[in-house]
């Protein structure tokens, strides 16, 4: 047996908005941003490039350890802005009506 979903009477859908320019730009701010913190370890990398040194190599992997932080922050951050681009498109859509759920007509708790 299929069900259809039935709009609610008077519902109306509203016009798109600032969500679906901001949904558009994601992938490509995500990639830039991406880029940028890649882009500080490969500067640091050609900056000491034939520095052999214990101490470069630390700063190196220190280097990267930030970079790593940045980037997981960054898609965290295009993340968290996409689901709630999300929910601001699916809440202008238009309103369902949901199943009834029949309630007992009793005074009294069972």
């Amino acid at each position: 047996m299929e069900k259809r979903w039935k709009r609610l009477p008077g519902s109306r859908t509203e016009p798109a908005g600032l969500e679906r320019k901001v949904l558009a730009r994601l992938p490509m701010i995500a990639l830039a941003g991406t880029a940028t913190c890649v882009a500080i370890s490969l500067f640091a990398r050609v900056l000491w490039w034939n520095d052999s040194s214990y101490e470069t190599a630390r700063a190196l992997q220190m280097v990267d350890i930030w970079v790593i932080a940045a980037v997981l922050l960054h898609w965290t951050v295009v993340v968290t802005v996409a689901i709630y681009c999300f929910i601001v498109f699916v809440m202008k859509g238009p309103a369902y009506v949901a199943d009834r759920y029949e309630l007992p007509d009793e005074d009294t708790p069972r």
